[in-house]
């Protein structure tokens, strides 16, 4: 037998072992996930009983960063810095395990202005004051609650598991994700500089349309990119009883709320997806008051840079030629801000590639399917640097399975994130999540 057939047996010899100790290994981990339900589950029913609000996060990243210290990580709290200069309670956790890979893995702290309507035994009761000075209700309705969870759950599994990886773990706890703000935040406060800039990015988000005890992955687009805008429109006010001798900004406002709609639909291209919703209103104090002027609260999603720039100029566009229908001084022409925005979820292809395989060998092929893009948004795009870094989110299924089979037979969708009525089935999506988690991180600090 010549030395190049021997290296090749050896080789193979060394690959069917090495598969074999990787199929017990990812055995015992879906075991040993199972075993921390019990405890996982009281996590996460205490975290979804007691939500915080973006910016409002106390007692939550104080209690992620206390869980962490337990398992033998080296936290760091209080890391973030807004925009406006304001203290984010953003948490590091680091894990240090010689040399190899940089991984971050990332979860969510903050909850919704959601009064929650579930009826569950578990459900929140929490009111606050918001940033307006309303008395809200407050819910975990996007699941930010099970992401900490599985993201604990994980963390405990890899500080156990120091013999099978080499490298760096850096876990985030960020604030302020639904207000797309906290992952710049947190790289505002040099995060980087401070921690070392990771080699890979990883996430997960549950998903409605998603099975429980599944998950889905894909290469390229994800989410797209969302940008809050902020209309006002302005005239000139007075008696309700006299419009004539004014100019009614509430008439204005209605009419840029319709021709808002057709921006998407008559001037970008069919094929270029994007999202254009008016999502607030306000404007006068007393129904025989014709006010001065009328703000409008609008987001925008899409995954194209060049289709965002060009809507957000069209609804410049259409509210001045508006209010120069209208007759509006040239002094009251109406205003356009951009208060808040975030790129586009676009997964590395290759380290998507990755994840599928260790999630395959880890759940089986059956439980792994292809996710699919959505209009919705995220800020965890920040933490690859818009790219520079490999990044991947994943879908995590949170919905029954036989309801969601109902559900698409029927076309009724489930109650998703965001709904007052959002409760993931958690037992299975946790397992899942920290099974997942856990056997990707593996393989990508290898």
């Amino acid at each position: 037998m010549s030395v190049r057939m021997i290296a090749m047996a050896a080789a193979a010899a060394w690959a069917v072992q090495l598969g074999a100790q990787s199929t017990a290994a990812h055995a015992g981990l879906a075991d040993s996930a199972q075993k921390q339900l019990p405890a996982l589950t009281e996590i996460y029913k205490h975290l979804h009983e007691n939500p915080e609000l973006s910016k409002q996060e106390v007692q939550t990243p104080a209690f992620v960063a206390g869980e962490l210290r337990k398992l033998g990580y080296t936290v760091t709290e209080h890391v973030g810095k807004y925009a406006d200069g304001a203290q984010a309670e953003g948490v590091v956790a680091v894990l240090e395990n010689g040399a190899g890979p940089r991984l971050l893995l990332r979860t969510e702290l903050d909850a919704l202005p959601v009064e929650e309507k579930t009826g569950l035994d578990y459900a929140s009761h929490v009111k606050t004051t918001n940033a307006q000075g309303q008395t809200v209700g407050v819910m975990h309705a996007c699941g930010h609650d099970l992401h900490m969870t599985v993201l604990l759950g994980a963390a405990k599994e890899l500080a156990a598991r120091k013999s099978e990886w080499h490298g760096t773990l850096l876990l985030i706890g960020q604030p302020a994700e639904e207000m797309i703000q906290g992952a710049d935040a947190m790289l505002r406060d040099h995060l980087y500089e401070r921690f070392g800039r990771p080699d890979f990015v990883l996430s997960e988000h549950d998903s409605s349309e998603v099975a429980a005890g599944t998950i889905a992955v894909k290469g390229g687009p994800l989410l797209a990119s969302a940008t809050t805008l902020n209309v006002t429109v302005r005239g000139i006010g007075g008696h309700g009883s006299a419009p004539q001798a004014g100019k009614d900004p509430i008439v204005l406002a209605a009419e840029f709320v319709l021709v808002a709609q057709t921006i998407v639909s008559r001037q970008i291209d069919p094929q270029q997806p994007a999202v254009l919703t008016v999502g607030t209103i306000h404007g006068g104090t007393k129904n025989n008051i014709i006010p001065d002027e009328v703000t409008m609260g609008l987001t925008l999603r899409t995954y194209s840079p060049a289709v965002r720039d060009r809507i957000v100029e069209a609804v410049k566009r259409e509210a001045t030629g508006l209010a120069e229908g209208f007759g509006i001084p040239e002094s009251l022409m109406p205003t356009v801000t951009m208060t808040e925005s975030t790129p586009a979820t676009i997964n590395d292809t290759a380290m998507a590639e990755r994840v599928r395989a260790a999630a395959v060998r880890a759940l089986g092929a059956e439980r792994v399917s292809e996710a699919r893009a959505i209009m919705g948004s995220e800020d965890v795009g920040l933490f690859t640097l818009e790219g520079k870094i490999p990044g991947v989110m994943y879908w995590l299924g949170a919905s029954d399975a036989a309801k969601l089979e109902e559900s698409h037979k029927t076309g009724v969708p489930l109650p998703g994130p965001h709904s007052a009525l959002f409760a993931p089935v958690y037992a299975p999506a946790i397992t899942t999540g920290v099974t997942a988690m856990t056997a990707v991180a593996l393989d990508l600090l290898r």
